[in-house]
């Protein structure tokens, strides 16, 4: 009775089904999802030696992309790997610690892309809103302390995640109806009641993103009175093209939380194949994209990457 109980609470292994019907075109689908973590993990380590070299680069808004992009290579590198294995070695278990695990940096580093667009924004409405007191409010020990705030916040509100789900018990099946360890695919696993610790998710991660997206539009509704108020047309322009691509971005990453979170919560006809593939543009696109439109679109990253370059080719 003693081993068959702790199989029941604590299973040896979970077996990933990977997106359900559409299990013929993981080998191509795939294909698009490494090309983009080959970018993610390129562009990002590049904004992080560029700016890590580059003295004149040391400002608020570098370091805070800084931040940003080693979020985006944690937060892709605990998921792509694995499911690339799945989409091509079809390699479906996946340890019980090892779930749990890529659980807590899955949603702990997602909270965290959020504080840092929440602190990105920040700092773009008082380079435009402030100018002058930019850099004395934003200084490098005031910068470190929201970055460890943001950090903090991450892990404390997820860590009870991973200790919640080894309480429970799981009679019921071993698959997993999802390409990565999600929670709440792993929750409904469980064979006794899990309303309060389902609330508890969903109710962390509804408070989290409301609240940082909240002062996202504030700032940058305030940006852009500011910017409308520019005497040079010239400079309202750039300030625009600059503000839209940084919107789009976090248009991206908030629309597809959004989905997520009503699909667990109402969307129950909502079709498995649809939330999961939306679940893994969530994760996937946001660090792929953000390399290219803070990086490539910062005059100052691309002008040292592409001088870079051409010294190595002379």
């Amino acid at each position: 009775m003693g081993p068959a109980n702790k199989s029941q609470t604590s299973p040896d292994t979970f077996l990933l089904m990977g997106i359900p019907g559409l299990e013929h075109l993981h080998v191509w689908i795939g294909i698009p999802f490494c090309s983009m973590y080959v970018v993610a993990v390129v562009g990002n380590m590049t904004i992080l030696a560029v700016v890590r070299t580059e003295r004149s680069l040391h400002k608020p808004m570098f370091l805070f992309l800084c931040l940003l992009s080693i979020t985006d290579l944690v937060l892709s590198t605990s998921t792509l790997p694995r499911m690339l294995c799945l989409f091509w070695l079809r390699a479906q278990d996946i340890a019980f610690d090892a779930c749990l695990t890529q659980m807590f940096f899955i949603h702990s580093f997602t909270a965290m892309e959020s504080g840092f667009f929440l602190s990105m924004a920040i700092d773009r409405y008082m380079a435009i809103c402030h100018p002058l007191r930019h850099t004395t409010i934003l200084t490098h020990t005031r910068i470190a302390q929201m970055g460890a705030s943001v950090v903090l916040r991450g892990v404390v509100f997820f860590s009870p995640h991973p200790v919640l789900l080894r309480q429970l018990p799981y009679c019921r099946t071993r698959i997993i109806t999802h390409t990565y360890c999600e929670f709440m695919a792993v929750v409904k696993l469980a064979c006794v009641d899990t309303g309060p610790t389902k609330h508890y998710s969903l109710s962390v991660a509804s408070v989290i993103g409301s609240c940082d997206g909240l002062f996202i539009v504030v700032s940058y509704v305030l940006i852009l009175r500011a910017v409308f108020r520019l005497p040079s047309r010239e400079a309202s322009l750039k300030a625009l093209g600059t503000c839209g691509s940084h919107v789009c971005v976090i248009l991206v990453f908030y629309s597809t939380a959004v989905f997520t979170f009503l699909t667990h919560r109402f969307g129950h006809n909502v079709a498995p194949q649809i939330h999961i593939f939306i679940a893994n543009i969530y994760l996937l696109v946001p660090p792929f994209l953000n390399p290219i439109v803070y990086g490539i679109r910062t005059k100052k990253i691309r002008d040292h990457v592409l001088s870079s370059l051409m010294v190595k080719v002379a």
